[in-house]
């Protein structure tokens, strides 16, 4: 189990939950396992008569109509009971799905992915090389739509001065960076500890969008996500991506997937802006917002970027947007910028899907993560639902 930190049902859940559909996962004290469920009321319901997986439950047909008419669901308990620890633990949303990522989708960020990859990971260089590059990259790039012929020009002008990069290339180019964030049922949810790996000097919090998206590339719904970056791992080799993402405890997914449904659409997720709070134990704050009207590339773009004829997931995926949040606030120096303290409290929000808490730790000091498929087999075996 996860130590716990201070946190509510009223704290977590979207500012209309009477009117969302929320879908979540739990481990059960009372089941001795995980549970698919449906949050309402304030109370967590089983939905394992239904499918024993979020991953299979998301392949159910009429989804939204059938977990409203859904009757005699087991009650497991109070949300806030689960956030205490007393009744279970809340986990990331999804289970066997995979955990994909796309990079470089916003402006800003590119700006930034740019200059760690001239810093070759050394953040004391970035705030001079930010000084060089703002005033060029950053506006030949804001409004442009990724992979159009207004692209093209700008990616011509940009190679004539000698400026363009492997960053550039996915994030306005025609094919977009998707990358393997995490392995299923690897990542944590609301309230957990996410890992920073400790040969880290320079690294931040991501705030994105997280698509929940079926085996058939249908979009079901949205929820939120911290993809947990290593820039000076990065900006060493973009070549160490998969060190500088995948780490123990380096993907929080939640805290729950809302489907799309009357009162949540994919045109409403368009429109929301994700918040960013972080909270360090000495005393230090940041603040940040990213509005997804500013994204480069649509949902709909990137999922079938995703998932098509040359790419399946027969268990489902789910697909971080990307961020433009990428903080230069000073922390340990001037012109160092932001990097992570342990003990900080992060929050990514928006009032669409809730509140994705959690706290920072050395990746090797977080639970190691040892519940996999395998285990999630035997553990449904055992209970009656294989």
């Amino acid at each position: 189990m996860q130590s716990r930190h201070a946190l509510h049902t009223a704290t977590i859940l979207p500012d209309d939950s009477g009117q969302a559909l929320l879908v979540g996962r739990v481990w059960s004290k009372v089941a001795n396992g995980p549970c698919p469920v449906l949050v309402r009321d304030g109370h967590v319901f089983d939905l394992s008569s239904i499918a024993a997986t979020v991953s299979f439950l998301f392949e159910q047909d009429n989804l939204v109509a059938r977990l409203r008419s859904a009757a005699d669901l087991r009650d497991l308990g109070a949300l806030d009971g689960f956030l205490s620890g007393e009744l279970g633990e809340l986990l990331a949303p999804v289970d066997l799905q995979a955990i994909k990522a796309a990079g470089v989708t916003f402006a800003d960020s590119m700006l930034e992915r740019v200059i760690e990859e001239q810093a070759k990971g050394d953040s004391s260089r970035a705030l001079a090389i930010r000084g060089q590059l703002a005033p060029v990259l950053g506006d030949s790039l804001r409004g442009v739509v990724a992979g159009s012929e207004q692209a093209a020009k700008v990616k011509a002008l940009l190679q004539d001065m000698g400026l363009w990069s492997q960053y550039l290339e996915v994030g306005i180019g025609p094919d977009a960076e998707i990358f393997t964030k995490s392995q299923p049922m690897s990542s944590v949810g609301c309230g957990a500890t996410v890992g920073i790996h400790p040969i880290s000097q320079w690294n931040n919090p991501e705030p994105e969008v997280v698509l929940a998206i079926r085996s058939d590339g249908t979009i079901l719904g949205a929820t939120l996500g911290n993809d947990v970056n290593l820039r000076d791992v990065e900006g060493r080799s973009a070549l160490l991506l998969g060190k500088a993402k995948d780490n123990n405890a380096s993907c929080s997914i939640g805290p729950f997937i809302r489907l799309f449904d009357e009162n949540f659409t994919i045109d409403d997720l368009r429109k929301v802006k994700v918040s960013l709070l972080v909270k360090g134990e000495d005393g230090f704050e940041m603040t940040g917002e990213s509005p997804m009207e500013a994204i480069s590339r649509s949902p709909e773009n990137l999922a079938a970027q995703l998932r098509n004829r040359n790419h399946q997931y027969p268990d489902g995926a789910v697909l971080f947007l990307g961020t433009m949040f990428a903080p230069v606030k000073d922390r340990r120096g001037a012109g160092q910028g932001f990097t992570h303290e342990i003990g900080d409290r992060v929050e990514i929000a928006t009032p669409k899907l809730g509140r994705l808490v959690n706290w920072v730790d050395r990746s090797d000091a977080c639970p190691e993560w040892t519940f996999g498929t395998g285990a999630l087999m035997k553990n449904l075996a055992q209970r009656g639902l294989l």
